[in-house]
């Protein structure tokens, strides 16, 4: 596939079991076909998420065979099935997993396709657009907070009635990033009593700007720089029991803690579950990778000590409209980062957006041409210099050879001439 090439951009339809959201909505079908894109969408693709196919005709697009396109759009990992379709000098372009799913990304790389991951963007400020994570985090924190009252045998609200007063659900969110914020800002808004809680301490002026209190565990970890020390193991214990203590206090946990590319921590404990109030609701939001609680089971709803453990794998694909807008405008704003204003292929991997997301296909490093040039040049330069050498030393020899030749030839003609001289008495 030439740069040169105007591009056609592919929609496909997600197959893996609960995946209603699409990669592009119609009204950014739009946007791309004026920036002189050719969209394809496979028919389908948008039905989950309520787009019908005359919406993505009406707006430009094509209906046809998205598969074939020189980009592909998507938002869940492709299966094994999906990745056979692909086709060497294809851009593929998704929630990848390149983390957890190594032997997926080796596939893509043996396959020559060239792939980019969302989720691999670095969280810059020039990219916040194409933020991918958390703008599905942001979705997945409010959703959250609705399973937890779907499931909360109480009112999240105080209640003033005739028959009395009913206290409002105090809500703990463990971890105040993108979804743990939105669910604090959701329960707030709920009515619920919201408490935040990070291992970061600088967040708890964020999680206070929402109206939720910051729960102090008393444990200093300010190190050097700005940046916090690590723990001791003392100190992790202390706070984990700290931790489990102030758990049993609320009436329902959410938890958003997660490490990329390893297991989620445990936070909530076993203990912890058994001390909640009955009744209690625990969302667990890692559940995927492996849970924040140590009684999740990824996937299911458990009931343990009376208290409900939800651990759902994909709740951005719940609310698929507004998490598929949101998906598409930052896949969007990457596409248009990757064309020229003639809607032709202009991948810049100086561009530190472009390299970081690129998982798959990535071009030789510049540093590493370089250096291979370098090394080339270097042996030619070498290899020159030692056939100069050899050609000197057979020119020096040969050289020596004609001289000992026209020496040898000398002598003989000096001992011929002296011998042709009579001696004396000869007369």
């Amino acid at each position: 596939m030439a740069d040169s090439e105007q591009l056609t951009v592919g929609v496909v339809k997600e197959t893996r079991p609960g995946e209603n959201r699409v990669a592009l909505v119609p009204k950014l079908v739009e946007r791309l076909a004026k920036r002189g894109l050719r969209i394809v969408v496979e028919r389908g693709a948008g039905a989950g998420a309520r787009f019908a196919d005359e919406a993505y005709t009406a707006a430009g697009a094509v209906i046809g065979d998205a598969w074939s396109a020189q980009v592909v759009l998507k938002v869940a990992p492709p299966t094994p099935g999906e990745t056979g379709k692909l086709q060497a000098g294809q851009l593929l372009i998704g929630f990848l997993n390149p983390r957890g799913d190594v032997d997926g990304i080796a596939v893509l790389n043996k396959a020559g396709v060239r792939a980019f991951a969302v989720e691999a963007i670095p969280r810059i400020s020039r990219a916040q657009a194409m933020d991918a994570l958390s703008s599905q985090s942001s979705v997945a924190g409010y959703r959250a907070v609705l399973l937890a009252a779907q499931k909360l045998p109480r009112f999240f609200p105080m209640l003033t009635t005739a028959a009395g007063t009913v206290p409002p659900a105090k809500v703990l969110v463990l971890g105040a990033g993108v979804a743990g914020l939105q669910a604090l800002a959701t329960a707030k808004r709920l009515g619920a009593q919201t408490t935040g809680y990070d291992v970061r301490p600088e967040v708890g002026e964020q999680v206070r700007s929402i109206g939720a209190q910051f729960l102090d565990l008393g444990i200093e970890a300010a190190g050097e720089g700005g940046y916090a020390r690590e723990l001791t193991e003392d100190e992790r214990a202390e706070q984990q029991r700290r931790l489990t203590e102030a758990i049993t206090r609320f009436d329902v946990v959410i938890t958003t803690a997660l490490v990329p590319g390893r297991r989620a921590p445990t936070l909530v404990t076993a203990e912890a579950v058994k001390g909640m109030p009955a009744g209690g609701v625990v969302v667990d939001l890692a559940g995927e990778s492996g849970g924040n609680c140590e009684l999740t089971r990824p996937g299911e709803d458990v009931v343990e000590h009376d208290v409900t453990i939800a651990a759902p794998l994909n709740l951005a694909a719940e609310m698929p409209q507004h998490a598929s807008e949101l998906y598409a405008r930052n896949v969007t704003e990457l596409l248009e980062l990757m064309v020229d204003a003639e809607g032709a292929l202009a991948l810049d991997f100086s561009d530190e957006v472009v390299a970081g997301a690129c998982v798959a296909g990535r071009p030789a490093e510049p540093e590493a041409a370089e250096a291979t040039e370098a090394a080339e040049a270097t042996e030619a330069t070498e290899a020159a210099e030692a056939t100069e050498a050899a050609e000197a030393t057979e020119a020096a020899e040969a050289t020596e050879a004609t001289e000992a030749a026209e020496a040898t030839e000398a002598a003989e003609a000096t001992e011929a001439a002296e011998s042709a001289v009579p001696e004396e008495g000869d007369e």
